[in-house]
């Protein structure tokens, strides 16, 4: 039977790969994120795509009621926006480093961790019981941290929102869960490029020799999504190739 797939940041990486794994089974597919051409050409058949800004409570508001009108009940919620910040506007000069630690901690914060959350409050009514379910995509970083720090804050804040939901929804049927991917390439998260040494020595960190694909985690996150994981609730499940054993 067809389920309603919701994806936030279904137009690179992650979200696409899961995108199209899903459609792939038949489920109807809704892709969110800010771009709407990029959601276009994301290459999802049979998708309808949504272009919003989810740290905006409006924007998530108009969402919902999207959501309710084309697909009534949510059987799959998967949070993939987010990132680093790289493709946000450059603020131009300014000399006070603490606006600058502001600003670092504010995007990442908004875009990583207030998108989930306002996205899974306002979706929160219309998923399907028994049987929904709620994916957020975390991180390595969130054990490891990532140089500022502010990334890996704001996708650590994932684990006890997640924990919370888990608790709140369980009597309804439905799972939440965050998958916590390490090095991926294929993705707009790392920018055009990375240095050749940086990318060896986190490969280098891996048991299996190699980077992750968003094939790997899209994998993972379907399994999630099935029936054979029903009842697996509350976890932070690692696709990392081994470079962080599990917690």
């Amino acid at each position: 039977m067809a389920r309603n797939v919701v994806i936030s940041g279904g137009g690179t990486g992650i979200g696409r790969a899961a995108a199209r794994v899903f459609a792939a089974d038949g489920d109807r597919v809704l892709l969110l994120g800010r771009r709407a051409d990029v959601l276009e050409k994301a290459g999802v058949p049979g998708a309808l795509t949504y272009g919003a800004d989810l740290s905006e409570p409006d924007d998530v508001r108009a969402v919902a009621a999207f959501v309710q009108q084309e697909l009534g009940a949510v059987d799959v919620l998967v949070h993939s926006a987010g990132g680093s910040g790289l493709l946000e506007p450059d603020p131009g000069r300014d000399d006070d480093p603490l606006h600058g630690v502001a600003r670092t901690w504010t995007v990442n914060f908004r875009l990583n961790l207030l998108t989930a959350v306002l996205l899974t409050e306002a979706l929160k009514p219309r998923l399907a019981e028994p049987g929904g379910r709620v994916l957020f995509l975390g991180s390595i970083a969130a054990y490891r941290g990532s140089g500022s720090g502010a990334y890996a804050a704001a996708k650590a804040g994932l684990h006890p929102y997640a924990h919370e939901l888990a608790r709140e929804l369980g009597p309804r049927g439905i799972t939440v869960n965050v998958v916590a991917p390490g090095y991926v390439e294929d993705t707009e998260f790392f920018g055009d490029a990375m240095a050749a040494d940086r990318r060896e020595r986190l490969i280098a960190e891996t048991s299996t020799g190699r980077a992750g694909t968003p094939g790997d985690v899209a994998g993972t996150l379907h399994w999630l999504a099935s029936p054979g994981a029903r009842h697996i609730t509350s976890q932070i499940i690692q696709v990392n190739g081994g470079a962080e054993r599990g917690h």
